[in-house]
């Protein structure tokens, strides 16, 4: 919400800097989000009057003006054509500055100096809608008693501050202006001013005029309509369109703007209806016939039904309630009569009927978080007060006020020391009266230790001890409130295998370079065809939600790998060449396809590398993984998946289990999703790895004896793995071999067609003794012929 300072001091006086202001409200629980300075951007600019406007004699579409700014008057060459000599216009100085750094100085056109520059209201950063047309794209002509000289800021109003208030969804009462004054006041401990409600007699009595009927009282506790005759529709007064737009709202005719004032000063949002477009002179608040039309005021043709309350005359719904007024029965030029509706809707079906016909507007952004019925009385004498005062119209006397079951203040006991106790604070029954008394909180009876407390209407969320506990505290100050230690026995809290594992992962492949993303559990049907899915594949056998956002959301994932596509297509999209990610989510499989219990939610491990990465780089990413999570016996060997490339695919066991697969995505993919890199990933089942994973580590001494290192090239079948080379190894060299390294994989020149050599580098070592040559020789040579055997290599 938008506080402007000076409209708050019409209820408080205070005289604390705006920044120590902002800071206590913040730590009473109100949250300033911003201090806006209007017209921080706009210096050296005055209001001038045109006291000669003449044809440029070297340009048939520029002006020279003479312009008095007050101390002198300046020469302005202009090519505007809505200015006339006698209008005062906004005039930017040589050194002036302008919103967005623009800085004006003495310029020459066709031979004569322009001393300056007339202003728009797009130069000023103004609304050019609240404007009219001529001054939309001309310069901006000012109100005839703007003092010549003036800084244009004081003028219009832009030398205001403004507080951006975070108002939590529990205090619809400081949706307003007197809400959160009423609050400052408490904190500062200063005086509250609720306005003078003083409404005159008006003519006639509005009986003779109108009626009204309340048929769904279950979704209006209270309404109540007043009338203005003789109404003059003409633009509101300079100090109230100010304070409109100030606060964020735009102005658009008197008495819709008096309707909007009347809702950011005291939280009440009234409606005014042209009281000639209705029809039997009548008002009925009703729930709509199903299927009933009606245009708002957005221009939109809304079909209702019977959850939604309407506001109506005799025959059609003239608007819909606490959200939205009609076309039908909109404040225009020719309105002579208005009929001002003031009420307090059910906030349930408002935020229903809201969400359902997705409009959301000021009005019922108040009515669905629940008003006070009070207000509707106090809001709408406001309206007619203004009225008078702005001579908008002529009051017609009385109200009609129908409030089937009337709301009453409730009463709550308090105990002092229990309050203290809850705080954690001494604070004597004479300081907790003091600060409820500030709040209006009104104390009817007290003892030494017990208070007795009538609850004001508008203070709905307080409803027993704990709420008056907190009130005490937070105008206290939390921030006063010694810490202590909690009392009581306490127990070491301690993470399981499984957090253990999924923090350590994070942190491995945080440490090789990747980013974790966090992306939807919800996705499209048409991603399988995307990454190459065949009909009837399992990843195909979906839960499909029954009322998605949209159908791009419809269904539960399989798996992450067109999520991270999406991820990795929208950063190259953005100029990032190089990209290493990872997500560790959920996937989700269905038990039965009719889904008549909660489906299988399976943790995933996706990584996906871009850029300068290759296959055996996120192979390298992997092994550094489970060698971390201290796990064996795992293996790569060649698979075929219909959304990687055929030939650089590997599925990925830990004993001889199949728990994933890794990749390069297939070049059908990354076109489908408009990706011109190479894009590696893997998708690993993460619950196999937790089950897998041996957080207990064993050390054992430095090795006593020294190594032997042996090199051997093999020439093989150039379809043999390398790894299945290095388990013989491993088999027939037993205990002694104790490091194995592939350093070198050669095709070429003294290697024939169909061949490769494999060139790998062996470490000895025994544990209980020095090995001799003669000792490695012989189990090399086992080593060789075993490898004859098997896969008829040759010694290279």
């Amino acid at each position: 919400m938008l506080v402007p300072i000076s409209w708050l001091k019409d209820y408080v006086d205070f005289d604390v800097k705006t920044e120590d202001l902002a800071s206590a409200l913040t730590m009473a629980g109100f949250n300033v989000e911003n201090i806006i300075e209007l017209g921080k951007d706009i210096i050296n600019v005055v209001a001038g009057r045109i006291v000669l406007k003449e044809k440029h004699p070297n340009a048939d579409k520029l002006y020279v003006c003479k312009v008095d700014i007050g101390d002198r008057e300046l020469q302005i060459i202009t090519g505007a054509q809505n200015i006339n000599e006698g209008d005062i216009v906004p005039v930017a100085l040589s050194g002036a500055v302008l919103p967005g750094g623009i800085k004006i100085e003495d310029s020459s056109f066709r031979g004569l100096i322009s001393q300056g520059m007339m202003c728009s209201p797009k130069e000023l950063n103004l609304d050019t809608k609240t404007f009219p047309d001529d001054q939309k794209t001309g310069i901006l002509i000012l109100p005839t008693n703007s003092p010549i000289g003036e800084d244009i800021k004081r003028i219009l109003g832009l030398d205001e501050t403004v507080l951006e208030i975070e108002v939590t969804a529990n205090r619809p009462d400081c949706l307003s202006i007197i809400g959160i004054a009423r609050e400052t006041a408490a904190i500062l401990k200063k005086e509250f001013r609720f306005p003078k409600l003083e409404v005159p007699k008006g003519k006639d009595h509005i009986a003779q005029y109108t009626g009204a009927e309340l048929i769904a009282p279950e979704l209006c506790q209270r309404y109540t309509i007043r009338m203005i005759d003789n109404v003059k529709i003409k633009p509101s007064p300079l100090w109230m369109q100010k304070r409109l737009q100030a606060a964020g709202i735009r102005p658009i005719n008197n008495i819709v703007d008096i309707t909007n004032y009347v809702m950011l000063e005291i939280g009440q949002p009234l409606h005014a209806f042209d009281f000639d477009c209705l029809e039997d002179n009548k008002i009925v608040v009703r729930r709509a016939k199903t299927g009933e039309k009606l245009k708002t005021l957005d221009g939109v043709e809304r079909v209702l039904d019977e959850d939604i309350l309407v506001i109506a005359d005799s025959n059609k719904p003239v608007g819909i309630a606490g959200v939205m007024g009609g076309e039908n029965s909109e404040i225009t030029e020719k309105t002579k009569r208005v009929l001002l509706e003031s009420a307090t809707f059910n906030y349930a079906n408002i935020r229903k009927t809201s969400r359902r016909l997705g409009v959301r507007t000021e009005a019922s952004a108040r009515f669905e978080k629940g008003l006070d019925p009070a207000l509707a009385i106090k809001a709408s004498e406001r309206f007619v007060q203004l009225v008078i005062q702005t001579q908008s119209g002529e009051v017609i006397d009385g109200v009609i006020d129908i409030y089937p079951q009337e709301i009453k203040p409730r009463r709550i006991s308090m105990n002092s020391g229990k309050v203290n106790k809850l705080l954690g604070t001494n604070i004597t029954i004479e300081e907790m009266e003091n600060i409820l008394n500030r709040l209006e909180l009104k104390v009817l009876k007290k003892t030494d230790t017990n208070l007795t407390i009538e609850v004001p209407t508008f203070r709905n969320d307080i409803a027993r001890e704990a709420d008056l506990a907190e009130e005490i505290g937070r105008i206290y100050g939390f921030n006063e409130i010694k810490a202590t230690l909690p009392k009581g026995i306490t127990t070491l809290g301690k993470i399981n295998k499984e957090q253990a594992v999924v923090d350590k992962t994070k942190n491995i492949l945080n440490s090789c370079g990747l980013s974790e993303v966090m992306t939807y559990s919800f996705i499209s049907p048409k991603v399988f065809h995307k990454i190459n899915i065949p009909e009837g594949h399992s990843l195909r056998e979906v839960i499909t939600i029954k009322n998605p956002l949209g159908e791009d959301y419809s269904i539960m994932r399989t798996t992450i790998i067109p999520n991270l596509l999406d991820v990795i297509e929208r950063n190259i999209n953005r100029n990032i060449d190089e990209i290493k990610i990872f997500e560790l989510g959920n996937i989700y499989r269905p038990r039965d396809l009719l889904l008549q219990e909660l489906p299988d939610e399976d943790r995933v491990l996706a990584i996906g590398v871009v850029g300068k990465a290759d296959f055996y780089d996120l192979k390298g990413i992997i092994e550094t993984l489970f060698e971390n999570l201290n796990i064996d016996s795992y293996d790569f060997l060649p698979a075929k998946h219909p959304t990687f490339h055929p030939g650089r695919t590997a599925e990925i066991l830990i004993k001889n289990e199949k728990i994933g697969v890794l990749g390069e995505i297939h070049p059908d993919v990354t076109e489908k999703y408009e990706i011109n890199k190479r894009v590696y990933m893997c998708e690993i089942n993460f619950e196999r790895v937790i089950e897998a994973t041996n957080l207990t580590f064993k050390y054992k001494p430095l090795p006593k004896f020294p190594a032997i290192t042996r090199d051997i090239a093999v020439i093989v079948n150039e379809d043999i793995m390398a790894g299945d080379i290095k388990k013989t190894i491993e088999a027939e060299g037993g205990n002694i071999v104790e490091k194995i390294e592939l350093f070198d994989v050669y095709k070429g020149r003294q290697i024939p067609d169909g061949y490769k050599s494999l060139a790998y580098s062996i470490t000895f070592r025994s544990e209980e003794r020095t090995l001799t040559d003669e000792d490695v020789t012989a189990i090399q040579e086992k080593i060789l012929s075993e490898l004859e055997k098997k896969f008829n290599a040759q010694l290279r």
